[in-house]
């Protein structure tokens, strides 16, 4: 069975492209835990399609019932529309699997005092 993928080149750019985009949801931050996403482990996946028309996000919140969670996803759509102004951005909250601790980075579990 063959697999097609993608040219080397467009590769190597998809994941420059999912690396840029885990870096500018640095800067969206926790609300209660001030704290950025990333380090917090709530984002499980970042997709990019070829031509780059359109993002995906799976990510999750440390609480089903967390209160921000609205503020956050309308952070990470705002900073992502700022850098990419003509790509649609679908994010989609998942619980399954649920976030626990052992998803924080070092960085996060040094920012919660955790290290």
């Amino acid at each position: 069975m063959k697999i097609d993928l993608p040219p080397p080149a467009t590769f190597t750019a998809m994941r420059k492209e999912k690396d840029n985009i885990a870096d500018i949801l640095r800067a969206v931050v926790d609300p209660e835990l001030m704290v950025n996403i990333i380090d917090l482990g709530l984002v499980y996946d970042i997709r990019c399609d070829d031509p780059f028309t359109r993002i995906d996000i799976d990510m999750t919140l440390t609480s089903p019932g967390c209160p921000l969670g609205d503020v956050i996803v309308e952070d990470m759509e705002y900073r992502l529309f700022v850098h990419y102004p003509d790509t649609a951005v679908n994010i989609r909250l998942v619980w399954d699997p649920p976030w626990t601790p052992e998803r924080l980075t070092a960085a996060g579990k040094a920012a919660l005092g955790r290290a």
